[in-house]
């Protein structure tokens, strides 16, 4: 990765980005560079595939590529440098408990050594030297027991904040920047946790994918920012016919999904059409203009949970009827239970 091997390697790199329309930029680069060392098999088939189905890199795939495969450094970076000061932190309480113990020793042996003297019996002179080294002591102790409650409740509010903080930096690679829904990441963890869910209780679990019909027309005619707004749009409708358990995320591009524990084909069902017909109502309007945008529609395909599933059979069964209801005609659910389609 140095000297004249790393830079003919960086040029190649570069190349490659150039020959499919991807733009030069720190994060697309890391992408490309993976994909051209061949480090993760993962994100070599994901890009692959794309190659070999003729399919662009737009801005959109490229955010999802580096979400998908290396957006978890920056998480790693902000658990290792939240790790390193909370073990900081722990040294200090350790070290102030210490003292304490210490301390606690030290003036253990002073109320020894004081109650001995007593037992002989003193004059006056002499009991006022112990009075006045008890009195000193115990205010040193004092002292002493008051910051190290202030250290501790110090301690404690620096590991506090940096749980918040892991926490938001958690939820953030979890969602989609553009729409604020979760992203593919969150998606695939979730369905995971569903789908064992469902089998331990025996509960039933629909996935649902929806896709904007004629997306790619919307963005060539009004631009990626008008496209932006029907994104943002889209993924709104699905947050507000969704049920409160019900995971909705940004599956890709254009593409959304919805995981739904609990949810029986014929429920799926209708809460996919009350969607549909709800975004097929809406008469968009271009925000920089006031033009009308012209109606936009989704297609939509459900399946269902069935014996023997993998989290990857139940994702191609759901995708397999959401390309029925775009073969179809568009604007339309199909479900894996219809006569139609046919599941090998």
């Amino acid at each position: 990765m140095v000297g004249p091997a790393g830079m003919a390697l960086a040029h190649e790199t570069i190349e490659l980005m150039s020959a499919h329309g991807v733009p030069a930029c720190g994060e697309n680069y890391e992408v490309w560079l993976a994909y051209r060392l061949s480090l993760n098999l993962d994100l070599k088939e994901a890009i692959d595939s794309r190659i070999a189905a003729g399919l662009a890199f737009t801005a959109d795939v490229n955010r999802e590529l580096y979400e998908r495969f290396f957006d978890n450094s920056r998480v790693a970076a902000a658990i290792m440098s939240a790790s390193e000061r909370i073990a900081r932190d722990l040294g200090v309480v350790v070290g102030a408990m210490q003292g304490a113990a210490e301390k606690s020793t030290a003036y253990g042996k002073t109320l020894e050594v004081a109650a001995i003297k007593l037992e002989r019996g003193l004059d006056s002179e002499r009991l006022r030297e112990i009075i006045s080294s008890l009195a000193a002591s115990t205010i040193d102790m004092a002292a002493h027991n008051r910051a190290l409650t202030e250290n501790l409740q110090k301690s404690t509010r620096e590991i506090e904040g940096l749980r918040a903080s892991l926490a938001s930096v958690r939820a953030e690679s979890m969602t989609d920047g553009l729409t604020g829904l979760a992203n593919r990441r969150m998606f695939d963890e979730t369905l995971r946790t569903r789908i064992g869910e469902a089998r331990a209780h025996r509960t039933d679990l629909c996935l649902l994918l929806c896709d904007i019909d004629f997306f790619k027309r919307f963005n060539d005619t009004w631009g990626h920012l008008t496209g932006d707004q029907i994104l943002r749009f889209v993924a709104s409708a699905l947050t507000q016919h969704a049920l409160p358990d019900h995971l909705v995320a940004r599956y890709g591009g254009e593409e959304f999904g919805v995981i739904m524990p609990r949810t029986g084909l014929a429920a799926a069902r209708s809460i996919a059409e009350t969607l549909r017909t709800a975004i097929q109502a809406k008469r968009l309007k271009r925000r920089s203009t006031n033009e009308e945008l012209g109606q936009v529609t989704v297609s939509l395909g459900i399946a269902r949970l069935q014996p023997g599933d993998t989290m990857e059979s139940l994702i191609e069964r759901a995708d397999g009827c959401l390309y029925e209801s775009k073969r179809g005609g568009r604007n339309q659910t199909t479900t894996d239970s219809a006569p139609t389609l046919n599941v090998a």
